[in-house]
């Protein structure tokens, strides 16, 4: 069975005071091979911590992940994830680090040269490949990273926050890249955003996340990431559905907050 499965997920932190805490309660979800997901929601509603239990770093209290018919144990290459800083290792050059996993699998440079080169290409950094990590702009470093992950050739590339640090500009350009990536590589991408319009704009479905404990609170299936991939993005957001989607959206994560606020001041 291709795809990924998540399956009645809840994620409880015990804590050395003898108390815990729920991050995440009976959350499932199936997504199909190539779908494209966008995650939003409310600060501590266990967005990050979903996405870790995806990519192994984190055991579920309950319930289980499903990738391509087995249950996702650990770490492993199928899944690729891109942080919201680089993690690039500064003292490589841009090659060198966009080639470490395949190095590391033990396959030779004829096999994997070309892909990589490929790759550089794609993330328009063919130019670069000799330079040093320290000497490239942040949303040129977030390229190194995105084409990385991919010399993997993981089934589900999983993106914690991957543009946030960057500016406007910026960002835009790599929201159309991610756009152009995942039409071309047909892969699954999960993307964890504090950002509404980049979750309109990057979301083929687009998950809101209600406040702790983490669970699903609205789906929506939305255009806007189809029309991205051939058009201008700043085009896309002048959309009539969009703005709604957007307002609509915003208001729900500000009564979500405002619900947070109240707890808080009440438990003061």
């Amino acid at each position: 069975m291709s795809g990924l499965s998540i399956d009645n997920l809840s994620m409880r932190f015990d804590l050395p005071n003898g108390t815990s805490v729920q991050a995440l309660k009976d959350v499932s979800l199936q997504l199909a091979e190539g779908e494209l997901l966008s995650v939003l929601g409310p600060s501590g509603c266990g967005k990050t911590t979903l996405l870790n239990i995806v990519a192994g770093f984190l055991a579920p209290t309950e319930g289980q992940i499903t990738l391509n018919g087995h249950v996702v144990k650990g770490p492993d290459a199928e899944r690729g994830m891109v942080f919201q800083q680089g993690a690039l290792f500064e003292w490589m050059n841009v090659r060198d680090n966009v080639s470490f996993g395949p190095r590391m699998a033990g396959k030779r440079k004829r096999d994997w040269g070309q892909h990589v080169d490929h790759l550089l290409d794609v993330v328009g950094l063919r130019d670069f490949k000799e330079k040093a990590v320290y000497e490239l702009s942040g949303g040129m470093q977030q390229r190194v990273a995105l084409a990385r992950c991919l010399a993997n050739d993981p089934d589900v590339i999983l993106m914690d926050e991957p543009l946030g640090a960057l500016d406007a500009l910026t960002r835009e350009k790599m929201q159309g890249l991610v756009l152009k990536l995942w039409k071309e590589t047909g892969k699954t991408i999960i993307l964890i955003t504090h950002s509404v319009e980049e979750a309109l704009l990057l979301g083929e479905r687009l998950l809101v996340m209600a406040p702790r404990p983490g669970r699903i609170h609205r789906e929506y299936r939305l255009p806007f990431a189809d029309m991205g991939v051939n058009a201008d993005l700043r085009e896309v957001k002048k959309h009539p559905d969009f703005g709604q989607r957007r307002e609509e959206i915003l208001g729900m994560i500000w009564d979500m907050e405002e619900e947070i606020m109240g707890r808080a001041e009440e438990s003061a």
